[in-house]
């Protein structure tokens, strides 16, 4: 039973961050590689993949939205043979509250991140981050917007409710399993530099202490979502106007 479980969570993590993280490694070392210094060079997030035709780019968009939540539908699917909805963390109970707890959780850990992002960069020990390079087009905020949920789907629902649901059969002690949700989820943001790293490896701490203390991800998914939506749809219509993004 423990070696199952133990095979079927590293696929599961494969599947859903595993080649990100990968990726992100291999980025960051070729940007540290690179004859320019770390803060000159940038990376792009939410890419036009068709910029002069929109509807071929606007489905493109709405394919890799896709493809990051069923991840997530996988790992609530094989959860939930043997778990509860409120074990994995989706118990309807929280719904009702769930907003005002991610509206908070969110303003604390959205600015901690913007001032470690701007610290970080100061120092030069971090690429510029771009969280919007799509099209100027009639579909680029919801796309951003669902783009954002997206991410938040994906992340809360496998590197917490998942894992944590996971690793508490396994025997893992919380203590470490908090630290190693973390690690995870600052794992697949390396490409960001040093304040990627670190401020994923703090939220990644906080919020599976969260799920541990209140059994439920639906504020962290809201929170997420809500941090994402404010940089990706705040950079695509202030990137222009404001010098410091």
């Amino acid at each position: 039973m423990r070696r199952t479980l133990g095979i079927e969570v590293a696929l599961v993590l494969a599947i859903a961050v595993g080649v990100s993280a990968a990726r992100g490694i291999v980025s960051f070392t070729a940007a540290l590689a690179a004859a320019a210094p770390v803060s000159t060079q940038a990376v792009r997030l939410n890419v036009s993949r068709a910029p002069d035709r929109p509807y071929v780019d606007l489905a493109y968009q709405l394919i890799a939205a896709v493809a990051l939540v069923l991840p997530a539908l996988l790992a609530i699917h094989l959860a939930r043979r043997d778990s509860s909805w409120e074990q994995i963390g989706l118990a309807r109970r929280w719904w009702g509250r769930a907003v005002a707890a991610g509206v908070a959780i969110a303003a604390v850990i959205g600015a901690a991140g913007l001032a470690l992002y701007l610290g970080s960069r100061a120092l030069g020990t971090s690429l510029e981050v771009q969280p919007s390079a799509l099209s100027d087009v009639w579909w680029r905020v919801p796309v951003l917007v669902l783009a954002a949920a997206a991410n938040a789907v994906l992340e809360e629902v496998v590197v917490v409710g998942y894992l944590l649901r996971r690793l508490d059969q396994l025997g893992v002690p919380r203590g470490w399993a908090a630290v190693i949700s973390a690690v995870i989820r600052s794992s697949y943001h390396v490409y960001q530099g040093l304040a990627g790293v670190l401020g994923n490896l703090v939220m990644g701490w906080l919020f599976a202490r969260v799920f541990q203390r209140y059994s439920t991800i639906i504020p962290l998914i809201v929170a997420h979502w809500l941090i994402d939506v404010t940089a990706f749809v705040g950079y695509a219509l202030l990137a222009d106007r404001v010098s410091w993004l």
